[in-house]
C-alpha cells in the first residue's frame, strides 16, 4: 500500500497528469541541458588540447630553423592556433614582396602586411574559441525562467483543481505543486552548470588569447626585424605546413 501511494507523487505519476504545455517546458529544459552538456564537454576537451599546445611555443623558439620549429608546434597534430598563427606569418614572409595587380592587399608595405595577416589571424583564432558560448551564456540566463514558468503553471493546475472540487485536499494539489516544484529545481539544475562553464571558458579563452597576442607580437618581430635568415631563401624554399586550425 506505501509503495503505491509513493508511486502515485512519483515522476511517472507527474508526468502523466501534465499536459501539453508542462510537457513542452520539460522537453525544452531537457534539450537545454543536453546542448550545455554537450558543449561544456566539447570545449573542455579543445581547452585541454589548446594547454598542449601552448606548451609547444618553447620548442619553437628553441628550434634551429623554421623548418624543425613550426614541426615542434605542430607535435601533436591537434590544429595547433600557434602552428596557424606560424604558417599565416611564413607565408605572409615569402610571398608579401610579390607584385599583386589589383589587390589593395599589396599597397601594404611588408611590416604592414606582416600585422594585416597576424591580426586576421588572431580574429579567426578567437572566432573558432568562442563558438558556443553564446549558447551557454543563453541557457544560463534563460533556463531558471523556463523553469518558473513551468512552476507557475503548476500552481495555476493546483487553483483550477481546487476551485473545481471546492477543496483543498491533499490528491487535488499534490501533483500540481509538486509539478511546479520539480521545475523550478530544474530549470536551476540546466542554468548553473552553464554560467559556470562559460565563466570558466571565457576566462580560458582570455589567458589562450593572451598567448596568441604575444607570440604573434614576437613573430612580428622575428620577421620584420630580426635577422634571421636569407630573405630570397625563405621565398623561394618556404616550409611546408599543415594547416589545419578551425576545420571540422
Amino acid at each position: 500500500m506505501q509503495d503505491s501511494s509513493l508511486n502515485a507523487f512519483g515522476l511517472a505519476h507527474l508526468w502523466a497528469s501534465g499536459d501539453a504545455v508542462s510537457h513542452a517546458v520539460a522537453v525544452l529544459l531537457a534539450l537545454m541541458s543536453i546542448a550545455s552538456w554537450y558543449l561544456i564537454l566539447v570545449k573542455a576537451l579543445d581547452w585541454w588540447r589548446l594547454r598542449g599546445a601552448a606548451r609547444q611555443v618553447a620548442a619553437f623558439w628553441a628550434s634551429d630553423s623554421l623548418e624543425s620549429g613550426l614541426a615542434a608546434l605542430d607535435g601533436e597534430r591537434i590544429g595547433s592556433p600557434y602552428l596557424e598563427l606560424a604558417a599565416r606569418a611564413v607565408s605572409c614572409h615569402a610571398h608579401c614582396n610579390e607584385a599583386a595587380s589589383g589587390q589593395l592587399a599589396a599597397c601594404f608595405d611588408p611590416a604592414g602586411q606582416m600585422e594585416r595577416a597576424l591580426r586576421q589571424q588572431l580574429q579567426g583564432a578567437q572566432a573558432v574559441m568562442e563558438n558556443g558560448l553564446t549558447l551557454l551564456a543563453t541557457t544560463g540566463a534563460t533556463a531558471p525562467f523556463v523553469g518558473l514558468f513551468g512552476t507557475v503553471w503548476g500552481i495555476y493546475h493546483a487553483l483550477v483543481a481546487i476551485g473545481v472540487s471546492g477543496q483543498a485536499a491533499l490528491e487535488k494539489v499534490a501533483g500540481p505543486v509538486g509539478e511546479a516544484l520539480i521545475m523550478t529545481a530544474a530549470g536551476l539544475a540546466v542554468a548553473l552548470p552553464a554560467v559556470f562553464a562559460y565563466n570558466a571558458f571565457t576566462r580560458a579563452n582570455r589567458v589562450i588569447l593572451t598567448g596568441l597576442d604575444a607570440f604573434a607580437h614576437d613573430l612580428y618581430v622575428f620577421f620584420t626585424v630580426g635577422k634571421h635568415f636569407a630573405a630570397n631563401d625563405a621565398r623561394e624554399n618556404p616550409p611546408r605546413v599543415r594547416l589545419a586550425f578551425g576545420k571540422a
